[in-house]
């Protein structure tokens, strides 16, 4: 018995939803199909509507998530066997070639620097500055070619990144200088928006495929750690193993592993986490929900500990940095968790621990700021302090209004208007390092 085109489209997304579970395989898919269909038709023979057998059917035959975790318990070791690289005999073998090309040329091109940077008589200063532009443009090319970009935009793309390695590199910084510090630490983050753009296709506009980034961008760290571990673990045995033969062969070893080792990962963790995202995604929103409650109470303390105390002049730079990292950390773990919430549930207790570490930020982010102004009244703007307090009251606006949003789901309002927020605020982030970087330095003389 035929069924019509709607049966069919439903049948189609059911069967998608049963093989995204991973425990399921095609085979499994074409014989669920089959008893579903045996369903439809007896149910439709008996003068139900198509839709009507449809719905019954798939109750009768399990709801999808029920069926892959049933067939997960039964087939566990599927579930395991995803997370090797594996390739079926329809899958095309050219990502897997295109993500080697591309890892090569970034073990090679840090390479390169290294080399020059190690000429006598030159600043290797310039090295560790430029560092970022050896990797993540690299990255952001393997995702243009990827996500096929437009000739167009992917040439604009190139020319933003040329004309800011263009000003890194031609800048006069004075040895030792705190605008060159600064353009290290902040160079990294505007390739990483450079990242996002490819990783869109250049579909900015898109709320949606930014929150997708915002994804990619926890994966990928997640991933780029595990294989950091991996190597550091390969690096320390090699060493143990040189130490009693070749022991001045060691530094040798490190200097030519370790560099291309670093920038090769980056290309091979992008494309472990497209090519494994249907297993890995479940990752960042287990650990944000691990990590929510531990952050809240650690936050409340200090936040409790710094106002009754007080910051005082021991509030250093590397105190400070270590104040936005962790506000940072915070907005991550709101925005995965947010963004792995089910709409469809009520209000719970991670929702009210949320809230309670993003109030708790906001009072450790004012102290911060209170302390930088004092500091600036008394010894006027420096590029350190104008980068950390431009940084500090983009957070405190962006956990301000995270706050209200998260409130508001507490009220029974859409948490997609967090991620909407979230989102919408990626491009000010953006902004202000890409100023911090071709602006800050000539202000203060690339002092």
């Amino acid at each position: 018995m035929s069924m019509d085109a709607e049966t069919e489209n439903q049948i189609a997304g059911w069967r998608a939803a049963i093989l995204r579970g991973r425990a399921v395989d095609a085979a499994d898919a074409d014989e669920l199909e089959g008893h579903l269909r045996e369903q439809v038709s007896d149910l439709e023979a008996v003068g139900l509507a198509g839709d009507e057998a449809f719905l019954i059917a798939v109750k009768r035959l399990g709801e999808v998530d029920a069926l892959t975790a049933e067939y997960a318990r039964e087939h566990s070791d599927r579930l395991w066997k995803q997370l090797a690289i594996s390739r079926t005999d329809d899958e095309p073998r050219q990502p897997l070639v295109v993500m080697l090309v591309f890892a090569a040329l970034a073990a090679v091109l840090i390479q390169v620097g290294r080399l020059l940077a190690d000429i006598p008589g030159t600043d290797g200063m310039w090295f560790v500055r430029d560092l970022g532009l050896f990797v993540l443009p690299v990255l952001a090319a393997y995702f243009a070619v990827l996500r096929r970009m437009p000739v167009a935009r992917a040439l604009a793309l190139l020319a933003v990144v040329a004309a800011m390695a263009a000003a890194v590199t031609l800048f006069p910084f004075e040895p030792h200088s705190a605008t060159g510090i600064l353009i290290a630490i902040h160079l990294p983050i505007v390739l990483w928006f450079v990242v996002g753009i490819a990783y869109v296709g250049g579909e900015l506009r898109s709320s949606t495929r930014r929150m997708d980034f915002i994804r990619f961008t926890g994966e990928w760290v997640i991933y780029y750690a595990l294989i950091a571990l991996g190597g550091a673990v390969l690096l320390g045995l090699t060493s143990l193993i040189l130490a009693p033969i070749a022991p001045d062969a060691i530094d040798d070893v490190m200097s030519w592993v370790l560099p291309s080792g670093a920038a090769g990962a980056a290309i091979v963790a992008a494309w472990l986490v497209e090519a494994k995202k249907s297993v890995i995604e479940n990752l960042a929103p287990v650990l944000t929900a691990i990590f929510t409650p531990l952050f809240a109470v650690m936050l409340l303390v200090a936040a409790v500990g710094y106002a009754a105390v007080g910051i005082g002049r021991e509030f250093d730079r590397d105190l400070l940095v270590v104040f936005d990292v962790l506000l940072l950390v915070v907005l991550g773990l709101v925005v995965y968790g947010i963004s792995a919430r089910d709409s469809g549930r009520a209000i719970r207790t991670m929702d009210v621990l949320r809230l309670v570490a993003v109030v708790a930020a906001i009072v450790l982010d004012v102290l911060v700021l209170v302390s930088m102004l004092a500091r600036v009244g008394e010894f006027g703007f420096t590029a350190n302090r104008v980068a950390a307090l431009g940084l500090n009251v983009l957070l405190l606006v962006n956990l301000a209004v995270t706050a209200y949003l998260i409130a508001r789901v507490l009220q029974g309002r859409p948490a997609v208007h967090v991620e909407r927020w979230q989102t919408g605020y990626l491009p000010v982030f953006g902004g202000w390092v890409l100023l911090m970087v071709v602006a800050l330095p000539p202000v203060f003389g690339f002092a």
